[in-house]
């Protein structure tokens, strides 16, 4: 209880901190934040904390976990957009079916998944929410993300942009160098600092989380909502979350997975939305309401596991 108090007083604190300086400052600056996130920020923090990070066990496993919670999240969504059919007679249109089922299956498992691990859990098994996020939620992010919003939109989607923005995203590259980097002996003085900057950029994305949500300013479709972050922060994790032990998952490399499994939608929920023509206004409040639930979603499963 008290390592959560002191999680929630962290996390909160920097969020109140971005959505301050959000409403102050230019529209440009969450913006160029994001980018030196994406570009620097978040590969020097995956090299430091990989540094340090055990890989030993069915580490492997977590990206597959990825896939299933995913997976498990987009069908649950489909099953509850055919109840609303049959019970009611009426049918959500196609952009909003798309966003319903991308917040119900993308999450945050990287800006606000990372310092949750690391506060919960400890560096030591980083490399399982690490694994988690690389090699699981940015490629169904962008891989089955991409291919179902193309389903539900009239969009004319651009599968050539979307491979390569795969392929050039830093954090995976860094990821490889980490691997490699971890057997090369290097000064004390020089890990000190790694790690110092590792910790600033953990910061700098809950400040970041809080900038953007300081723009977010659509709240009209809280039940449509309220159905995907049931799905999505709830239902998956205990469903997925009790099959960890046969597994062969347990202790704290399962919490580990079910924290990452109980994060809210993603922010790419929201661009691939835009991208293609989805429902902005859902994926939007989804988003704002994901990070609140969250603080009650998180005592919920750590108390049930």
């Amino acid at each position: 209880m008290i390592n959560l108090l002191e999680l929630y007083v962290k996390l909160g604190g920097l969020v109140l901190v971005g959505f301050m300086l959000g409403r102050k400052l230019p529209h440009t600056v969450p913006t160029r934040l994001g980018q030196f996130l994406f570009w620097v920020g978040g590969p020097i923090s995956i090299v430091s904390f990989l540094r340090q990070a055990d890989l030993s066990g069915q580490i492997w496993i977590a990206p597959a976990i990825a896939y299933l919670a995913m997976l498990l999240g987009a069908f649950l969504a489909w099953l509850g957009i055919k109840g609303q059919a049959y019970f009611t007679n009426t049918i959500p249109q196609q952009p909003t079916q798309g966003t319903l089922i991308l917040a119900a299956m993308v999450g945050n498992t990287g800006y606000l998944g990372f310092p949750i691990t690391l506060a919960m859990v400890g560096k030591e098994y980083f490399a399982w929410a690490l694994f988690y996020d690389l090699l699981g939620s940015v490629f169904g992010s962008y891989g089955l993300g991409v291919a179902l919003a193309a389903n539900f939109s009239s969009s004319v989607s651009n599968y050539g942009e979307t491979a390569k923005a795969i392929l050039i995203n830093p954090a995976l590259w860094s990821f490889g160098f980490g691997l490699l980097f971890r057997q090369v002996a290097i000064p004390s003085l020089v890990e000190s600092c790694l790690e110092i900057l590792a910790w600033t950029v953990v910061a700098l994305s809950l400040v970041l989380i809080g900038m953007r949500l300081s723009r977010l300013n659509s709240w009209d479709k809280f039940p449509q909502a309220g159905i995907s972050l049931i799905i999505k922060m709830l239902l998956v994790p205990v469903i997925l979350g009790s099959l960890l032990p046969f597994l062969g998952v347990t202790g704290d490399p399962a919490k580990v997975i079910i924290l990452q499994m109980a994060m809210p939608p993603a922010f790419a929920t929201l661009v691939i939305a835009e991208t293609f023509n989805l429902d902005r206004d859902l994926a939007v409040t989804a988003l704002a309401m994901g990070v609140v639930v969250l603080v009650v979603t998180i005592p919920v499963l750590l108390w049930l596991f």
